[in-house]
């Protein structure tokens, strides 16, 4: 394979994430291939590329990763059963599966990619993560690689039906190494502020910062004290199909917060929370949210990570950052959370140029200046 400074229409010097109208270039170009199956044009967003599941899931009874050796030896020795998502199929809480992506990688030298799930996969509770051939590291695609790209998925809450060609994690491609130090993240906001409270930036120096910047979480909720969301115990099926009609009643109990702006965590369960700082992804920059767990081990937050630019982000002003929802479990102890601990961490990456489309509800987002921490998946005009 070529190296990446060959390629056509490809800078030849830099460093960043490649934006939509150069992902479609690494398509053309054959670097992101599909087989006999065409890339859909609608799954290029801003930032990444959103990968589908292929015709057969592989119930297998461990995850793992392949080391030296190829997915499909593991898959020989590990696969409990084969189940055919064409016409749909259900996948039950607590198993691993391991499905085939459509889109396969051809990378040339200097190109890498890194995938994470969907936002509206993490809010139902899916554990999904990519696995590559001879790989020591899930969702991290090596420099150069060429192969099949597949995906480890484990409903955790809610039983769930899915299907070939259902969206359920995302690919982000990049040149070199483009994380912002803190320091140049300091001088980003200074800019063009990255995070809001109040609806005014945030002095830069209140920014808590180290190898990210930290998010307060949002602990005072509506004028009922609701704060968020907890999975229901022996739900009914959720058909991930289905987006925008499903009556959350079923899956999920509303969340009060305690006198004093705080909450307890049960051990083990799942919650859905919301930042209560505001997030502004400017045009040249993508981002991620990072797993934070603290020194103590209690406290596990956000499993679905890119920010495409654009998130939050209004060049007319109109509006001022969008918040966050958070995905949060404690561990092994009851756990308390307070209004405004930092529970959660953004790393920014510069782009390799600005993208063509923005984030936002004219390319179908779902989640720009969101007051609601519900997948798009369920009706979301519930009263408080």
């Amino acid at each position: 394979m070529a190296g990446l400074h060959g390629a056509s229409g490809f800078p030849r010097n830099g460093r960043g994430v490649l934006p939509g109208q150069l992902i479609e270039r690494a398509i053309t170009a054959g670097y992101v291939d599909a087989g006999r199956f065409k890339v859909p044009p609608e799954n290029v967003q801003p930032a990444s590329l959103d990968l589908r599941l292929g015709e057969t899931a592989y119930r297998i009874r461990c995850s793992f990763l392949p080391g030296r050796d190829p997915v499909e030896a593991k898959l020989e020795e590990y696969t409990l059963d084969e189940i055919d998502l064409r016409r749909g199929a259900m996948l039950e809480v607590g198993h691993p599966y391991l499905v085939e992506l459509k889109e396969r990688l051809h990378l040339p030298e200097g190109l890498r990619g890194k995938a994470n799930p969907k936002s509206s996969t993490g809010r139902v509770d899916v554990f999904t993560r990519v696995v590559t051939d001879r790989s020591a590291r899930f969702d991290e695609i090596a420099n150069g690689y060429d192969g099949a790209l597949y995906l480890e998925v484990v409903p955790l809450s809610f039983a769930i039906r899915v299907r070939e060609d259902l969206t359920l994690n995302q690919l982000r491609l990049a040149i070199g190494k483009p994380t912002l130090t803190d320091t140049e993240i300091r001088e980003a906001h200074e800019r063009q502020p990255l995070l809001y409270r109040a609806d005014r930036p945030v002095p830069t120096d209140e920014l808590v910062l180290s190898d990210g910047l930290f998010l307060g979480l949002d602990l005072r909720g509506d004028g009922h004290g609701r704060v968020g969301y907890s999975a229901r115990e022996h739900a009914p099926l959720l058909d991930l199909v289905r987006s925008g009609e499903i009556d959350p009643e079923p899956f999920w109990d509303p969340v009060v917060r305690e006198r004093g702006n705080r909450l307890v965590l049960s051990p083990n369960k799942f919650y859905l929370l919301m930042s209560d700082d505001a997030v502004s992804v400017p045009p040249d920059l993508a981002a991620e949210m990072t797993a934070y767990d603290p020194t103590s081990g209690e406290l596990r937050t956000h499993y679905a990570g890119f920010f495409d630019p654009g998130f939050g982000f209004d060049p007319a002003g109109g509006f001022r950052g969008s918040r966050a929802a958070l995905e949060v479990r404690a561990h092994d102890v009851p756990f308390m959370i307070e209004h405004g601990q930092t529970v959660c961490k953004l790393t920014f990456e510069r782009m390799l140029e600005p993208p063509d489309v923005l984030y936002g509800p004219t390319i179908g987002s779902s989640y720009q200046r969101q007051a609601e921490t519900l997948s798009r998946h369920f009706q979301r005009d519930r009263g408080a």
